[in-house]
């Protein structure tokens, strides 16, 4: 499995360019694969819902399985900063890993930047981004030799990242 990131500060848009790149990479076929990372105490559950009645009864895992899907919720005591290894090891076998908001892992990755949100991008600092994904004008961005592209230049994105697993295959033969 190849394992890229998309990393950018919160509100930068990283979930909405992996909701246009996901069906043009799935549509050549592609088996991909979503981690995303949250501050935030998420809870996928509905109380008075059968599985959230069994994790306040004290499971400390519960698995709802349906005919097309599951869904494992584990409640982890210590929390869950594990690594993002430990997340993938959690899929099943698939082509690629998406990995959203994962910015400090050491893992190839693309930057999504907006320049409003007033933060330094993280090309400056983290050797693993590839390329940047943004719309600011070049006087915005501090100097880099990587690959530029806009926000909505999702099929020359999509084949950045096709090139880099096709690599990632070839190297993994």
């Amino acid at each position: 499995m190849f394992v890229l990131g998309v990393a950018g500060y919160s509100g930068s848009g990283k979930t909405t360019l992996l909701e246009k790149l996901i069906p043009l990479l799935c549509a050549t076929g592609v088996d991909v694969a979503v981690i995303k990372h949250t501050h935030h105490d998420v809870d996928w559950d509905q109380p008075g819902k059968d599985s959230w009645r069994h994790r306040q009864a004290g499971a400390s895992q519960v698995l709802l399985a349906g005919s097309r899907r599951r869904l494992l919720v584990q409640t982890m005591p210590q929390g869950n900063d594990a690594p993002l290894a430990e997340h993938v090891a959690a899929l099943r076998p698939c082509d690629l890993v998406l990995a959203e908001g994962f910015k400090r892992e050491p893992i190839a990755k693309l930057e999504v930047y907006d320049p409003a949100l007033g933060a330094p991008p993280l090309y400056m600092q983290d050797p693993a981004v590839l390329a940047v994904v943004t719309d600011a004008g070049q006087a915005e961005l501090p100097p880099t030799a990587l690959p530029r592209f806009g926000r909505d230049d999702v099929d020359t994105i999509a084949r950045f990242i096709l090139a880099l697993l096709e690599k990632h295959q070839n190297a993994h033969r």
